[in-house]
């Protein structure tokens, strides 16, 4: 019996309106950070912020919704709903995905929340696909989500700077079995638990939980709790990770990766992103730098293909790589095969 296929039928995406600035920034971190080296070192000009009523639920909600305008798919059609979402939401110990459930009226599905941190999108969305082939009484899937851990970000806090773009906003991606048009072929993930509390909250759980001392800095705790072995290990270890991700998604793929046209990437500093591009023989023509958006977690992956496929820059026959890393730390890639056609691995 032929194995199904996976197909992404489209995307939707949801963007607060509220902006901080470059400027704006800099004169958080008291000057340490100058306007001109966070635009050209850290690569960005601006990034969307939550404004009151950008929940990390509801705006998985707008995206998700923002999908079902695009695709016109019924939401009584999805099976199953992977939410990506963070775990910073509205109210703590409620399931994100369920809530989208509801506001969305996919009353048909049921749904779980999964977390890889930046990571998760990429690795959701190689479950889904693990789900749609194994199960052949789910049919169609929607990975989707918000994020918002800017809200944690102290910029008067000088080992952050790595953190000083993360921003806020909502994604959505729908995959369909049998969809034979932009599949989905392979994935790979890798993670390295000695890196495992090197960053994090580090105020509000068990370990440190919220007191009427710490009220006001807790809520300015994401923090690198570890941050010269942190560094240490990612200068040692992210690149190469990354490119054994890729290099290993394209051979369970079948695809040679001198094919690759279109890299979809999450924001990091602009050095280390045309690094990459180098690394795999591409020019900035090539991929988006989100620079007007900074890092939106694990929502960068479904942005970059959103207005990848607005401009233009993807089309039939294009071959696609999505690569994301989390802090904890994991790295991940894929290949999307875009326009009609059938695995090359089956």
């Amino acid at each position: 019996m032929k194995r199904r296929n996976v197909g992404i039928v489209g995307t939707g995406i949801y963007i607060p309106d509220e902006r901080i600035t470059a400027r704006e920034i800099s004169e958080a971190t008291g000057g340490i950070w100058a306007e001109e080296a966070i635009v050209n070192k850290l690569g960005f000009s601006e990034k969307p912020v939550p404004g009151p009523n950008d929940g990390t639920q509801e705006m998985g909600v707008l995206a998700a919704l923002d999908c079902l305008k695009n695709t016109g798919v019924d939401p009584l059609e999805i099976d199953v709903i992977l939410c990506m979402g963070e775990e910073w939401k509205e109210y703590p110990l409620t399931t994100s995905a369920i809530y989208i459930q509801e506001r969305i009226g996919a009353k048909n599905a049921w749904g779980i929340d999964l977390q890889n941190r930046c990571c998760t999108t990429v690795s959701a969305m190689k479950i889904a696909k693990d789900m749609l082939v194994a199960d052949t009484s789910i049919n169609t899937i929607m990975v989707c989500g918000g994020y918002r851990n800017g809200d944690f970000v102290d910029y008067a806090d000088p080992n952050m700077s790595m953190m000083f773009n993360l921003g806020a906003g909502g994604g959505a991606i729908l995959l369909k079995a049998d969809y034979n048009r932009n599949l989905l072929l392979e994935s790979h993930i890798m993670s390295d638990g000695s890196m495992a509390r090197d960053a994090g909250v580090e105020i509000g759980g068990t370990v440190n939980p919220i007191n009427k001392d710490n009220l006001d800095e807790a809520y300015r705790s994401l923090r690198l709790m570890h941050p010269k072995h942190m560094k240490d290990r990612l200068n040692e270890v992210s690149m190469s990770n990354w490119m054994k991700c890729i290099d290993l998604a394209f051979e369970k793929s079948k695809v040679d990766k001198s094919e690759l046209d279109y890299l979809a990437v999450l924001h990091f500093k602009h050095s280390m992103h045309i690094h990459m591009l180098e690394l795999l023989g591409l020019n900035e023509d090539q991929s988006i730098y989100l620079s007007e958006f900074g890092h939106i977690g694990q929502v960068d992956q479904i942005l970059s293909l959103h207005i990848a496929l607005a401009r233009g820059m993807i089309r039939d026959g294009s071959i696609i790589a999505m690569i994301a890393a989390g802090i904890g730390y994991a790295w991940a890639a894929n290949v999307i095969q875009w326009g009609e056609g059938s695995e090359r691995n089956v």
